[in-house]
């Protein structure tokens, strides 16, 4: 049965991954961006440009670029990664991330609840860096702050959703080579996609919230 899927930040990385596996298994993919790339243009998905998730327009143009279509999966993956430490802090840097990986996914979920059914399925791309108990490491403040966010507006949007019939998961791609870690990561932009994809596929009503690695681990919180 073909879906539709929804993907924000989907012009490279994961995103653009994830859209070419969907679309090879026969799924309608509509992939968001600010700005489209070239190889977006040529996987031949659908395309909604001018997206800023972290702005109220960017969410009221992804609403008029749907319409009333009706959406089977919505996946949040646009997102940045900045640095701040104890010495060199920018609260500016923070405040951006926060809109961004935090209020963006929100946004998203939030305006188009009209397109979501019973049925539907929700995935929020967090990082285990926005586990409290997992960190050792300390730093990157803005980063694991509107992590932290996302996966506790994450758990609430499961439970809120749970009656009409909206499943949620919280997911961590894993250390993946992207632009975003320098490519310094263990696992491709493909084998990534593919993992989370298969915990989209294992969403159900019953394990709603849960806050995955992509390998199917739980994480803690």
């Amino acid at each position: 049965m073909t879906r539709t899927i929804v993907i924000t930040g989907a012009n490279r990385g994961i995103g653009l991954a994830m859209a070419s596996i969907w679309k090879a298994r026969g799924d309608r993919v509509i992939a968001t961006c600010r700005e489209p790339s070239a190889v977006l243009d040529k996987l031949g998905v659908e395309m909604i440009d001018g997206i800023d998730v972290s702005r109220e327009d960017g969410v009221i143009n992804l609403q008029s670029g749907l319409g009333d279509t009706s959406v089977d999966v919505l996946f949040n993956n646009a997102g940045i990664m900045l640095s701040e430490t104890v010495d060199h802090m920018s609260y500016d840097q923070i405040r951006e991330q926060f809109e961004v990986n935090t209020l963006g996914p929100l946004r998203v979920t939030l305006g188009l609840l009209d397109n979501l059914h019973a049925g539907s399925k929700v995935g929020l791309m967090t990082s285990r860096m926005g586990s409290i108990a997992d960190n050792t490491s300390g730093g990157k403040y803005g980063y694991r702050i509107s992590k932290a966010g996302l996966n506790a507006a994450g758990k609430s949007l499961a439970l809120d959703l749970k009656p009409k019939g909206i499943a949620v998961a919280i997911l961590h791609p894993g250390w993946v080579q992207t632009d975003m870690t320098g490519h310094s990561g263990n696992l491709t932009v493909e084998q990534a996609a593919s993992a989370l994809i298969a915990r989209m596929d294992g969403l159900t009503l019953e394990n709603t919230g849960t806050f995955w690695h992509s390998d199917g681990s739980e994480l803690p919180w």
